[in-house]
């Protein structure tokens, strides 16, 4: 048996600073992403910081009881996690007074990342994401840095620092990740035009880590997605195709969950892989409705939705799930519920006003329900149209069959008349750039076939 790591945890709470969660519950989630790396951690703590210390961030006195009670303890824990952001000099002055190794809240989510990401892409991903990192912490953790290099020519020249060849390196390496990157980015556009093609609208779930994503997207698909009580138990991201009741086949993404105060060099390591929500043409929030932080991580959820672009004034129908209804007192689940038949009625699907419905992965609880909404919001938004083109209009049919669901085609009078499945958005790109294109509604009734 491999022996845990041990480690202490302390969440520094900035006197007055208020915020939608509590000290203690943010700490709780602090230890989470402790345990989800196979920490053992002997003890954790809020320590109320009135004056952030650019030394230390906390105060001296607490410095110095920590290093006390490190001393103290046998064994002497190994590793000490501050959840919150440490500067560079802060990092560095910690690991010196505790003689402990340190990590901030940004470091502990690249080792989780690191350890969980499988695939070639994600494994690209945390790399470049530890070397942006450590390039801003070159001063903290490297002890050579202020020795000085020889050389001959233009690499690493007389009197060159190594503290500027080891950067130098590190920019080299972070070239080329970008560009590996650049390639798996352009790869996945390839697989996603062939989706298109195919095509089939894309659902993708989306939530706050461990809110019960994979648990329902195996319960959706049938599928043996990694689904633990963990934080961060899935990071690469998985397709699947499902039928829906109608036998509509959709392709339903399961992507990483969110999280408060995501590492910036994550936010831009996995833009690749939220990209995968921007092609969505449905998007399920998953929810824990039975965790106490509940509307506190629905709303950093919303705030990540809106950096990639997904605001109150995108077209995409948003279903908030609300999961975990398994876990809840009976008063409680009655609420959900109402909530939920309520907003089915009179909510316009967007990102701050979403469709809602009760569901429970675990059991399988309003599942069926969650799958009819699905599909009655995709006949909302899509709807079957005839449209005549003329017979040489070589562009606008190939265009159609790019972007819409070509049901049929046949002959007409004046060219051809194609039955085709699209959304909004398509019909309004479609018409303005074929606008001799004609709806043919008014010769033949508008189709109301199922896809």
């Amino acid at each position: 048996m491999v022996e845990q790591t041990t480690a202490i945890v302390l969440h520094p709470a900035l006197k007055g600073a208020g915020g939608a969660r509590s000290p203690e519950a943010r700490l709780q989630e602090a230890v989470g992403l402790a345990e989800a790396i196979d920490l053992d951690v002997l003890e954790s703590e809020v320590v109320i910081v009135a004056h952030p210390k650019p030394a230390t961030l906390i105060g001296g006195g607490k410095v110095a009881d920590i290093a006390a009670r490190l001393d103290a303890s046998t064994p002497r824990p190994e590793l000490v996690i501050i959840d919150g952001a440490l500067t560079p000099v802060q990092h560095r002055n910690l690991e010196k007074a505790w003689n402990v190794k340190v990590l901030d809240r940004t470091a502990l989510i690249l080792e989780i990342f690191g350890e969980r990401a499988h695939t070639a892409e994600g494994a690209l991903q945390v790399e470049l994401a530890h070397l942006d990192y450590q390039r801003s912490r070159l001063v903290r953790s490297w002890t050579h840095l202020e020795r000085q290099r020889g050389g001959a020519g233009f690499l690493g020249g007389p009197g060159e620092r190594q503290i500027e060849s080891d950067r130098r390196a590190l920019d080299d390496r972070i070239v080329r990740l970008k560009k590996k990157l650049e390639d798996v980015r352009r790869t996945r556009t390839l697989q996603r035009a062939k989706r298109k093609r195919a095509p089939h609208p894309v659902v993708s779930l989306v939530g706050y880590t461990n809110a019960g994503k994979s648990t329902l997207f195996n319960r959706l698909t049938k599928a043996g997605v990694k689904a633990e009580d963990l934080l961060f138990a899935t990071l690469d991201p998985t397709m699947r195709a499902v039928d829906l009741p109608s036998g509509v086949r959709v392709i339903l993404s399961d992507t990483v969950g969110f999280i408060s105060d995501l590492p910036t060099q994550l936010v831009a390591a996995f833009r690749a892989t939220l990209e995968e929500v921007l092609e969505a043409d449905i998007i399920i929030h998953v929810r824990d409705v039975a965790h106490e932080d509940s509307e506190a991580q629905r709303g950093d959820v919303i705030a990540v939705l809106n950096e990639i672009g997904i605001g109150d004034d995108d077209e995409r129908p948003v279903i908030e799930a609300l999961n975990k209804i398994d876990l809840l007192e009976a008063e409680d689940r009655a609420s959900v519920e109402t909530i939920a038949r309520a907003s089915q009625d009179g909510a316009v699907g967007a990102v701050q006003s979403p469709m809602r419905v009760a569901v429970s992965a675990q059991t399988g609880e309003g599942v069926d329900r969650l799958m009819a909404l699905i599909e009655e919001t995709l006949t909302a938004a899509h709807k079957t149209l005839a449209i005549e083109i003329p017979a040489t209009d070589g562009a606008a049919r190939a265009w159609l069959h790019g972007h819409a669901d070509v049901l049929e085609e046949k002959d007409s009078e004046n060219g051809l008349v194609l039955v085709a499945r699209m959304s909004k958005k398509v019909r309004g790109q479609f018409f303005k750039t074929f606008p001799d294109a004609g709806d043919a509604t008014a010769l033949i009734e508008e189709a109301r076939l199922t896809a």
